[in-house]
């Protein structure tokens, strides 16, 4: 069965750093893009970073500069290094994987991690 198990997430400093990790099972990883998204509370989820099947990426604005999505196909695995690390980016954090064509948000989600940024 298909399966994204998120990890990483915790309480951090303005200004710190975590890094999030996307472990996948049940589908063939290589092939799908990966992208993290992100819902704060009161807010509706957003877009934070996609990476697709061959490497490309891209970023939202609010996190362009801070955020680094990668991939590691050997692992079945997507990251998102956030430095600098804000207030504004407290929120539950989603994986989510989807094949070329599909809807942005389609796809298989998985269940998130909490990132509350906070002195």
């Amino acid at each position: 069965q298909v399966q994204l198990v998120e990890s990483g997430g915790g309480l951090v400093q303005p200004g710190g750093s975590l890094r999030l990790s996307c472990a996948a099972s049940g589908i063939s990883f290589s092939i799908y893009y990966m992208a993290w998204y992100r819902q704060a509370p009161g807010k509706q989820r957003e877009l934070v970073a996609r990476i697709t099947s061959i490497g490309s990426t891209i970023y939202a604005d609010s996190v362009k500069g801070r955020f680094t999505i990668s991939r590691d196909n050997a692992k079945n695995t997507v990251y998102l290094q956030m430095i600098n690390l804000k207030p504004e980016d407290t929120a539950d954090y989603y994986c989510n994987a989807g094949l070329p064509g599909w809807n942005n948000g389609a796809g298989y989600w998985g269940q998130g991690t909490q990132v509350t940024v906070s002195s």
